[in-house]
């Protein structure tokens, strides 16, 4: 389903801008405007393009801020928090250079300053893991101690703990849940402010998470439910398989093994198996120039998974899979899977990783005809809260639902 671009790329991440209007993150008319300004796979227009739609409505909440226009001023940093993020996504050939780094503090600054504007401003905090901490928003109904049904949440490969809020916990306050956002090892700044890279056993990332938020007041722990963000669907079902103080984990959307989402040619694939990387290097950044898409995910998963060529890369996707503890899980399982989505269409991971388990579980797929086929279901996020939430009723019991 084409939104605004030709360029695949560039329209998914249009259509994830935009789905954020759901909860104050976009104006669709803003969205439409600033992309009939950027010229197809030119990730150069795309970045001044929303960089500087992200300035101007910056300056809108500086404006209601300093007139003491506290809604207004709440709803245009949320926003342009969205649009930084945005405008920083296709920055990949230095991902740590000035701009990125630039962009992308002014993403989190922008969603803090938007945080603290909330009716119930959430809490930032720091969760201790091995040597360091991993940061988190901590978002709670009430500031009673009544023992409340709550969320942990973590994206995948390319998303923020800020971008959280869109993904679940707005709708998690709606209702009547906790939710706990989190970034772990290869994501947002615990990547590129602290080095860390995604490891496969995601469960030494999730326990001591686990143990935080166990400590804290407000929380039941008879139901506490993981949510896993695209490739963060596999490494929630991962760490569910070790973690069983969960009640319940959901795969959004559903990811049986990192490794199949790499389409190269079997040759290419013999020979990093033989340690010919001099063959296979030059194979796979010419294959990777061809679409924007290809571009940005190879460069992407270099830095995120601290791999110096593509061979490097290929040999630790392995480790990232399910079929070898899936049969672990023991808690109920939400599978969801997207009709069109970008990069695991046609692979049957939500299958696998259905029929895998041994635990309750249920299986659903959103269509392109209810508008929920992408990738995540982006632009669709009503719909995914409905399946979620309603799963979570039945499956967890019923959280109390709050006027928002």
């Amino acid at each position: 389903m084409k939104f605004l671009f030709d360029d695949p790329a560039f329209d998914y991440q249009a259509l994830r801008a935009a789905g954020y209007a759901d909860y104050g993150g976009a104006q669709l008319g803003e969205v439409v405007a600033v992309a009939s300004r950027i010229p197809g796979g030119d990730t150069d227009a795309w970045r001044h393009a929303w960089t500087s739609l992200a300035e101007r409505v910056l300056g809108l909440a500086t404006a209601a801020r300093g007139e003491g226009r506290t809604v207004d001023a709440r709803a245009a940093l949320l926003r342009a928090h969205n649009y930084y993020r945005t405008a920083e996504f296709f920055e990949r050939d230095d991902p740590q250079g000035t701009e990125a780094r630039r962009l992308m503090g002014l993403s989190r600054e922008t969603f803090a300053d938007a945080a603290a504007l909330m009716e119930r401003p959430p809490q930032f905090i720091r969760i201790p893991y091995e040597d360091t901490s991993l940061p988190a928003y901590l978002y709670r109904v009430d500031d009673s101690d009544e023992p409340r049904p709550t969320i942990i949440h973590h994206g995948g490969l390319d998303s923020t703990v800020e971008e959280g809020y869109f993904f679940v916990a707005a709708a998690a306050l709606a209702h009547g849940w906790n939710c706990l956002c989190f970034e772990g090892p290869g994501q947002g700044s615990v990547l590129r402010d602290q080095g860390l890279v995604f490891r496969p056993d995601w469960e030494k990332v999730v326990t001591p998470v686990v143990d935080h938020v166990l400590s804290l007041p407000g929380v039941d722990p008879d139901r506490l439910a993981l949510v896993g963000t695209s490739l963060g669907g596999l490494l929630a079902v991962r760490a569910a398989a070790f973690e069983h103080r969960l009640a319940g984990c959901i795969a959004h959307d559903a990811v049986w093994q990192l490794g199949d989402v790499v389409p190269l040619p079997p040759f290419v694939l013999d020979w990093v198996e033989q340690g010919h990387d001099d063959f296979a290097n030059p194979v796979m950044w010419g294959i990777a120039a061809q679409q924007t898409f290809t571009r940005w995910l190879l460069r992407h998963a270099l830095w995120t998974f601290g791999a110096a060529t593509p061979a490097e890369l290929l040999r630790r996707m392995p480790a990232f899979g399910l079929s070898e503890v899936i049969g672990k899980v023991r808690c109920p399982v939400l599978v969801l899977d997207a009709e069109e989505d970008l990069f695991f269409a046609g692979l049957e991971h939500a299958k696998k990783v259905y029929t895998g388990l041994n635990s309750p579980k249920t299986l659903h797929v959103f269509t392109a005809d209810e508008g929920g086929g992408a990738h995540c279901h982006s632009g669709a996020m009503r719909l995914f809260h409905d399946r979620l939430f309603s799963w979570l009723t039945e499956t967890l019991g019923a959280g109390r639902a709050v006027a928002v």
